[in-house]
């Protein structure tokens, strides 16, 4: 079941991926490559950027409502990748009475252990997933029209650790 989409909403989806910045959302198989590269190669490898995104603006019919006044239901899938790593994934829903927040979850016993990406932001090492995980769960959000991917296993960020995510 979808977000509450309708062929009449006027609800947006967008595409932050690599050079794309763009309305709509790709095609899984045209961004499959990002994840399953040679290593050292997978993900942005030759742009010098290491954040991706898609985001939905207006779910539930809320399109039409003032975003600034927290009315409006927006929705975002953050991505993170660091070749030697894996992608940290957030998925966050927000707006309209929502303040849901999830992790991907690597393996926990490193939540104290971080790392710097290209835009200095700290992220803990322990959220981190493979890339062909990862990828299973964006092609499942994009293919669920944003719902909660069920192929990987998350954390809501409310149950996360004070400092997980320290400031940069």
């Amino acid at each position: 079941m979808g977000l509450g989409f309708d062929k009449a909403s006027t609800m947006r989806k967008f595409t932050y991926f690599d050079q794309i910045d763009d309305e709509g959302w790709p095609d899984p198989e045209d961004i499959r490559h990002y994840f399953f590269a040679a290593p050292g190669q997978e993900w942005f490898h030759t742009w010098g950027n290491d954040t991706a995104g898609l985001s939905v603006e207006g779910l539930y019919g809320t399109e039409h409502e003032d975003h600034l006044a927290g009315h409006r239901v927006d929705l975002n899938l953050d991505l993170y990748g660091i070749p030697e790593l894996g992608v940290l994934l957030i998925y966050h829903k927000h707006g309209g009475g929502y303040q849901e927040a999830y992790t991907s979850k690597g393996d926990m016993s490193r939540l104290e252990e971080w790392v710097r990406n290209l835009h200095s932001d700290r992220l803990p090492l322990g959220l981190f997933i493979p890339f062909p995980k990862a990828y299973e769960a964006v092609k499942e959000f994009i293919e669920t029209d944003g719902q909660l991917p069920k192929c990987i296993e998350w954390v809501a960020n409310k149950d996360l650790p004070p400092g997980t995510f320290p400031d940069p």
